[in-house]
C-alpha cells in the first residue's frame, strides 16, 4: 500500500502505530487526530484490534513473534511518515528511512538523540541481564498524555 495522495498530487504522510503496547488513552488521542486531519493511520499489532469506524483508520494484524510488528512497520514506512512507538530500535530504523518517531510519552526521537537512547536502552538491558533490578518505567500519567497530545499536534501541523 502506498501513502495517500493529496489533491495537489503530493504524497501525504501516514501515521503508523506500534499498537501492541500502546496505551489505550494514546490510541484514543491518535484516533481523534487522524479523524481531524483526515490522516491515513495504520495500527500494527499481533492481535486483533478494535478501531473506530473511519475511512482513515485501519488495523493490520501480523503473526505473533519477536519484532514482527516492528519489522512490518519498518518495511512499510516512507520518508515523511510518522510512527508512534516505545520501541527504540524501531524508532532508529524509522529515522534512518526518513520518517519521524515519537513515543507514547511525547518524546520525539531524532537523528540527534536516537544513538543516546539506543545506548541507554542497551545499558539498561545489560544491567537487567546481569541480575540488577532496574525497575520499570514510571506509571503512565496525565502529564504523559498531555505531552504526547501536544507533541503529536506539533508534528501533524508540520507534516500534514
Amino acid at each position: 500500500m502506498s501513502a495517500g495522495i493529496s489533491e495537489t498530487g503530493k504524497t501525504r504522510p501516514r501515521l503508523w502505530v506500534d499498537a501492541d503496547a500502546c496505551p489505550v488513552v494514546i490510541k484514543e488521542i491518535i484516533f481523534r487526530a487522524a479523524t481531524r486531519k483526515q490522516l491515513e493511520t495504520i495500527l500494527v499489532a499481533n492481535q486483533m484490534l478494535r478501531t473506530p469506524p473511519s475511512l482513515h483508520i485501519r488495523a493490520v494484524q501480523v503473526p505473533s513473534g519477536f519484532d514482527v510488528a516492528d519489522n512490518y512497520i519498518a518495511a512499510q514506512v516512507l520518508p515523511g511518515d510518522l510512527v508512534v512507538t516505545a520501541d527504540i530500535p524501531l524508532a532508529a530504523q524509522v529515522i534512518e528511512r526518513g520518517a519521524s518517531a515519537i513515543n507514547p510519552r511525547g518524546e520525539l526521537y531524532t537523528a540527534a538523540n536516537i544513538r543516546e537512547s539506543l545506548s541507554m536502552r542497551d545499558f539498561m538491558e545489560s544491567l537487567r541481564s546481569s541480575g540488577v533490578q532496574t525497575g520499570g518505567p514510571a506509571a503512565f500519567s496525565q502529564a504523559d498524555r498531555q505531552a504526547f497530545a501536544n507533541q503529536l499536534d506539533r508534528l501533524l501541523a508540520r507534516i500534514v
